[in-house]
C-alpha cells in the first residue's frame, strides 16, 4: 500500500464552547513502518466499521470548496501541504459552527491500493493508557483509539477523475455520533449520498433469493452458492471494495458465469454494476430469526421458499419435512 503523501493537523476545541485552536503540521509525515501501521490499522477498522453511506461530490462552490482544493491539488497546482491546510481550515471553521465536537488530530493520506489512488481523512483522539516502563514501573501512556473513529471519510480518486458517471466514489460514515455531526463531516468534504449501500445490498440478495427459486436448486447447492456469495460480498467490506456484479457471477457457476449477472439484467432489478457492501444486511441474510412469547423460530436464509413459505398477507410462516424428533414431539402431544 505505497503511501504518496500523509500528514497530521491538530484541531483543539474545547466542550466549553471556546474558539478551536488549529496547529498545523509544517512537514508530510516521513516514510517509516509505523506511518504505513498507522495507515494499515486506521483502514481494517474503517472498513469494519457499519452504517457507511457512500456519495459523489456536490458541485463546487464557496459552500462545497473542498473538491475544488482536490481538484488543483491532484493536477500540480497546489501542493499536497498547502492542499491539506485549506482543507483543515475549512474544517476548523465548520467545527466552531456547529459546536458537536472537541476536535482531535486530522490525518490526511493520499496512498495507492492496488491500482487504485485513494484519499482518506479521519478525525484520530486518543485513549489513556498505562504501560510499564524502562523501570520496570507503571506509567501512564496515550494510543490512538480507533475504536472512537466515528469522522471518517475515503474518497476513490481513481474512479472520480476517471468515471464521470459514478455515484460512489466517496465513502464515509454516518450516524455515530448522531445525524448533526456526519452532516457536519459530510458538508466538509462536500459529499451528497448518491447510492444507499443498505437498499442495494437488500436488492442484490432479493435478486439471489429469486434466482435459487428460478434455478430450482437442490438445497445443498442452494446453500454452497449462498455461502458463495455472503463470503465474496464479506470479503469485498472487509477489503473496503465494492461487489462487482460480473465477477460474483463467475464465482457462482463456473460453468455459466453469465447466468445470474444476467438474470439481474433480464429482471431489471436496477442495481448499477458495482455496488457497495453493507455488512449489517448482510449478517441478517445468514439466518432469519424471531422470538416472541415462549415461541423461537431460526433458519437459513436459503430455505425460504422451499421448506419455509411466508404468507404476507396472513402473516404466517408454512414449514414442510419438519425434523423427525420434532415431529414426534408434537404427536405425542396430540394424543
Amino acid at each position: 500500500m505505497p503511501i504518496r503523501h500523509s500528514i497530521i493537523h491538530q484541531i483543539d476545541k474545547k466542550p466549553d464552547g471556546s474558539p478551536a485552536v488549529l496547529q498545523t503540521s509544517e512537514s508530510e509525515l516521513p516514510e517509516s513502518q509505523d506511518r504505513e501501521n498507522l495507515l494499515t490499522d486506521l483502514n481494517e477498522s474503517y472498513n469494519a466499521k457499519q452504517g457507511k453511506a457512500w456519495g459523489l461530490f456536490h458541485e463546487e462552490s464557496g459552500a462545497y470548496p473542498f473538491s475544488g482544493w482536490l481538484r488543483a491539488y491532484l493536477n500540480g497546482a497546489q501542493d499536497f501541504i498547502g492542499f491539506t491546510w485549506q482543507a483543515v481550515e475549512h474544517l476548523q471553521k465548520l467545527m466552531e459552527e456547529s459546536n458537536l465536537t472537541t476536535g482531535g488530530h486530522v490525518f490526511f493520506a493520499h496512498y495507492q491500493q492496488g491500482m487504485t489512488d485513494y484519499l482518506t481523512i479521519a478525525l484520530l483522539h486518543h485513549r489513556e493508557g498505562v504501560t510499564v516502563g524502562e523501570a520496570l514501573d507503571v506509567v501512564p501512556t496515550k494510543h490512538l483509539d480507533f475504536s472512537q473513529l466515528h469522522l471518517t471519510a475515503r474518497i476513490n480518486l481513481s474512479e472520480w477523475r476517471n468515471n464521470s458517471q459514478s455515484r460512489q466514489y466517496i465513502s464515509y460514515l454516518k450516524g455515530s455520533q448522531g445525524r448533526r455531526a456526519s452532516d457536519y463531516f459530510r458538508d466538509f468534504i462536500g459529499c451528497q449520498e448518491g447510492i444507499d449501500g443498505p437498499s442495494e445490498t437488500r436488492t442484490l440478495l432479493k435478486a439471489f433469493s429469486d434466482y435459487v427459486v428460478r434455478e430450482d436448486l437442490a438445497e445443498d447447492q442452494a446453500r454452497m452458492k449462498t455461502a458463495t456469495l455472503l463470503d465474496y460480498a464479506s470479503a469485498q467490506a472487509k477489503l473496503g471494495e465494492a461487489i462487482t456484479l460480473e465477477e460474483l457471477s463467475g464465482l457462482l457457476d463456473e460453468e455459466r458465469p453469465k447466468a445470474f449477472y444476467d438474470h439481474i439484467r433480464n429482471k431489471d432489478y436496477g442495481l448499477s454494476p458495482e455496488i457497495p457492501a453493507d455488512k449489517r444486511t448482510l449478517n441478517q441474510f445468514r439466518r432469519f430469526t424471531g422470538r416472541t412469547d415462549g415461541l423461537s423460530i431460526s433458519f437459513e436464509s436459503h430455505l425460504l421458499g422451499s421448506k419455509v413459505e411466508f404468507d404476507q398477507a396472513r402473516d404466517m410462516l408454512i414449514i414442510r419435512n419438519l425434523p423427525t424428533q420434532l415431529t414426534d414431539q408434537l404427536k405425542r402431544a396430540s394424543t
